[in-house]
């Protein structure tokens, strides 16, 4: 059996021995080849608001996920995408405890050609069963779609 294996790391340096309310959440998080990119928390955490933080990024995850599982179940099924968006949310309330997302949504828009909304539905849900990101996570992932169909 064949493995996938994926590492990132992770460089942070500052002091928290002020408290809380005093140390510097940014931090660099190295995706090897890709690069890196620089994060921060949630500002409600006393974060950076103009970088990305954990909670986005999972978002993102499970936003392209959908997509590229979308995008490969309609490439086989050789049904014609032409265009895709995603608005995708997630929900963590202040009081949740444990601390956690408990709704994400992705609401897709989808552009296809050459077939019938009921075929781009079908395909949207069996990449929703693929997509390797929503099996992961304990939260669920709901994909709620509007469907063009172009002739």
């Amino acid at each position: 059996m064949s493995r996938h294996t994926y590492s990132t790391d992770l460089d942070w340096s500052g002091s928290t021995g002020q408290g809380y309310h005093h140390y510097d959440r940014t931090h660099t998080v190295g995706l090897g080849a890709a690069g890196s990119l620089t994060a921060s928390a949630d500002p409600a955490f006393r974060g950076q608001p103009e970088l990305p933080n954990p909670e986005q990024l999972l978002l993102a995850a499970a936003s392209s996920c959908q997509l590229l599982s979308f995008l490969a179940v309609a490439a086989l099924a050789k049904v014609d995408i032409v265009g895709y968006a995603d608005s995708a949310e997630a929900v963590m309330p202040a009081d949740a405890d444990p601390m956690r997302l408990t709704e994400i949504t992705l609401r897709v828009d989808v552009v296809a050609r050459g077939t019938d909304e009921w075929t781009v539905r079908e395909l949207l849900e069996a990449a929703h069963e693929q997509c390797y990101i929503a099996n992961t996570l304990a939260t669920p992932v709901r994909v709620v779609a509007d469907v063009e169909i172009m002739s």
